[in-house]
């Protein structure tokens, strides 16, 4: 079994995009009374976790950690604790569902979050792409939906109902794995994958870097891009913070 290596604070899991579509269709296979769930630190992750213990505890939780973003992967490398690819969750729900044929009857996945419309849309290009997937179960919650009570477990009453063996999360960070950390013991599924803007790239809401950009690492410029208003300032305390921390892991270990 593939180890974990210890950067930033958390621990990553040292295992291939493979790997980790095996572990979750094992989950699916052998459920447990809890939810286990995923999470995909990319450098904004590293960043806030520096300062949010609560996030820092979902990451402590997760049955998976898996890197998100070259940056992140690089820095492991230069470390001496080498991870050996990143594994995106924009890319790890496609991944799962191009083997969702190994399962008897089809796998059954429930969308959280985009805006209004966009999950539907995800459903239908998710049905037609892969016919073994069934989405069973679509929710957009509204703004500050976390801090309302009666509206989460109405939203845990609607993944219940839809029995889904995988539930994806796209509420964005750090909101989905806080989420997921604190009703992990109700979640109705076998698996939780925390996956950004994902469902936004299923329906056609959003456009993904083109392939070359994302194997040179290149990916972020590509978002800034399209959301410089949302993204720029982020990016650039990142750029600022992100080497800091590189630097001191560096100095720590050596």
């Amino acid at each position: 079994m593939s180890g974990r290596v210890r950067l930033f604070g958390v621990e990553i899991d040292s295992i291939r995009m493979t790997e980790a579509v095996e572990r979750i269709v094992e989950w699916c296979k052998s459920p447990q009374s809890q939810c286990r769930y995923v999470v995909t630190p990319n450098v904004d992750h590293t960043v806030l976790l520096q300062h949010d213990a609560s996030l820092r505890a979902a990451y402590g939780d997760a049955a998976m950690v898996l890197a998100d973003g070259w940056p992140v992967v690089l820095a492991s490398r230069l470390l001496g604790k080498r991870l050996p690819e990143r594994a995106p969750g924009s890319d790890l729900a496609p991944a799962l569902f191009e083997v969702a044929e190994q399962f008897e009857q089809p796998l059954r996945v429930f969308l959280l979050g985009a805006a209004a419309g966009v999950g539907e849309r995800a459903a239908v290009n998710i049905e037609r792409r892969w016919p073994h997937v069934q989405i069973t179960g679509v929710y957009s919650p509204p703004l500050g939906f976390e801090h309302d009570d009666d509206e989460n477990q109405r939203i845990l009453e609607l993944i219940r109902q839809a029995a889904p063996q995988v539930l994806m999360v796209g509420l964005g960070a750090p909101k989905q794995e806080k989420w997921v950390h604190a009703h992990r013991d109700e979640i109705s599924a076998d698996a939780a994958l925390c996956i950004g803007a994902t469902i936004d790239f299923l329906a056609g809401e959003k456009s993904r870097a083109p392939n070359w950009m994302q194997r040179s690492g290149l990916e972020w410029l590509h978002r800034m891009a399209s959301e410089p208003r949302r993204l720029c300032r982020r990016y650039a305390r990142d750029a600022w913070v992100f080497p800091q921390l590189v630097w001191r892991e560096w100095r720590t270990s050596h």
